[in-house]
């Protein structure tokens, strides 16, 4: 995987009055991830696939056009994934590994099988941003169709999901549900 060459940019830029990513955070993690992903870095500068998903980079006038970048980490996250599966089936066998997706994928389905409206915390406070009940439910509906009925589905569908604004107890508290996509995309990069 060619993950940045040195002597060019790895990524266009947007427009100079136009916000993109910070470069420098960007070349910083990109040569991080790509001595890791070479093993020649400590284990303790490992990068995992987790490193990658939850990877943000401040805006920036000028900056990297942020969707090249976004998919460039999506890549990254698929192949480390990719990369810590073969790891657990090879040094705990297929078993560990089913076993791992079995459990994970049952802690998903049991918050997916609650009502719709339900499936989410609100928001304590008054004014609070919040996502779509609507709009999560239906990503959710989509979900469980894809965990038990094998309906096919991107993980780049829950990656790129977006919803509208909600405010306070009208929506479901954001980082709540942004922990569960973040463990459904765990759980889809590691089957697919």
């Amino acid at each position: 995987m060619d993950l940045a060459r040195p002597d060019s940019p790895p990524f266009a830029r947007v427009g100079r009055r136009e916000v993109g990513y910070n470069t420098r955070q960007v070349d910083r993690f990109l040569t991080r991830a790509r001595s890791s992903y070479d093993g020649e870095g400590p284990a303790t500068d490992a990068i995992t696939s987790g490193d990658v998903r939850s990877m943000a980079f401040d805006p920036a006038r000028g900056g990297y056009e942020p969707q090249a970048v976004d998919a460039a980490l999506d890549r990254l996250e698929d192949v480390l994934a990719q990369r810590e599966r073969d790891h657990l089936i090879r040094t705990e066998g297929e078993d560990a590994w089913l076993r791992q997706i079995g459990r994970t994928a049952a802690v998903l389905r049991r918050r997916l099988h609650r009502p719709a409206g339900e499936r989410f915390r609100r928001p304590s406070k008054p004014g609070t941003p919040s996502y779509s009940v609507e709009d999560v439910d239906r990503l959710c509906d989509d979900l469980l169709q894809y965990l038990e009925n094998h309906v096919p589905m991107s993980v780049d569908v829950v990656r790129r999901a977006v919803f509208r604004e909600a405010q306070g107890a009208d929506g479901y508290e954001e980082a709540q549900v942004d922990a569960f996509l973040d463990r459904v995309i765990e759980l889809m990069a590691g089957i697919d």
